[in-house]
């Protein structure tokens, strides 16, 4: 995933995972013969995109650099790609010359922004790097998402929670999520996105690969090439201090293209779920530490 070779490479694996996901009947070819691999082969992506076979074969091997936007498009419409996954492909198929490596200076949220999110007392709100680390939470946003984990965690750069880490290595951040393998897959995908445009990051490739080792089913769902742009939808919690939670979400991009993003989580107004976001807020002085509570605890109350 790192520079130009690494981006080649991202760029042959999700080109070959697409490729196999297209049979020849849904495109109006004719199968001849028995076939090694499932979906299309070169030739034949090839001939749908309208370029030369040996030509494709080079672009998917990392052998051809130039590629145009509308040669790209072209591939694009052969397979079928959604949007978010066009722009993924064309963010892999520009060419990144390679760059000297510099050490990478811990990200911090602007003070502004962590202003911004301490004055909304009542609505969950996150700061996220581009590594989907938390670098700043208001108050019920540590307490919904991590109230396991110190307050101030977010301020020192080597204590930092990562959402995504949190997500596959932590267990009180699994029992979270009702819908655990939706979300896994929202955030692989959302990953991904991030990787294609940042492929030089060092700090993001050493995440990547931690828990590829770590998490065999990060692993299972990377190697599938998921690709999505998450920037809302709604999440299925269960909180071990109030209980069931539905809340929507929005991701809001912030200015000077630092990957950073706001993220808040709001109850539908007059419902059950907005009481017990309330009760969890006055709740704060009461809340029981989770890390010290048997698991078992945890559904028992």
């Amino acid at each position: 995933m790192q520079g130009e070779n690494g981006g080649r490479g991202e760029l042959a694996d999700f080109l070959r995972s697409r490729r196999a996901r297209v049979r020849p009947d849904d495109v109006g070819l004719v199968s001849h013969g028995p076939r090694r691999v499932p979906g299309l082969r070169r030739e034949e992506l090839a001939q749908l995109a309208g370029v030369s076979p040996i030509y494709y074969t080079r672009l998917e091997q990392g052998q051809s650099t130039n590629a145009s936007e509308s040669v790209i498009d072209a591939i694009a419409r052969a397979l079928a790609l959604t949007d978010d996954e066009r722009a993924y492909l064309h963010e892999l198929a520009r060419l990144r010359p390679a760059k000297r490596r510099r050490a990478q200076r811990p990200e911090s949220a602007r003070r502004g922004v962590e202003q911004l999110i301490t004055a909304m007392r009542d609505v969950p709100a996150l700061v996220l790097g581009r590594h989907t680390e938390v670098l700043a939470w208001n108050e019920l946003g540590h307490l919904l998402f991590a109230g396991h984990y110190d307050r101030t965690a977010p301020s020192r750069p080597a204590d930092r929670p990562n959402l995504t880490r949190m997500l596959f290595l932590d267990p009180h951040t699994r029992e979270l999520y009702r819908r655990w393998n939706e979300e896994a897959s929202r955030s692989v995908a959302s990953l991904r996105m991030t990787a294609g445009r940042y492929a030089d990051d060092a700090a993001l490739t050493a995440l990547v690969g931690e828990l590829i080792v770590k998490s065999p089913e990060f692993a299972a769902c990377w190697a599938k090439h998921p690709v999505q742009v998450c920037t809302a939808g709604t999440k299925y919690l269960h909180h071990p201090v109030v209980g069931d939670l539905e809340l929507d979400y929005e991701a809001l991009h912030l200015p000077e293209d630092d990957g950073h993003r706001l993220l808040t989580y709001t109850p539908a107004p007059g419902s059950s779920h907005e009481a017990a976001l309330q009760l969890l807020k006055v709740s704060t002085r009461s809340v029981v530490d989770v890390r010290r509570r048997p698991v078992a605890a945890d559904h028992a109350g």
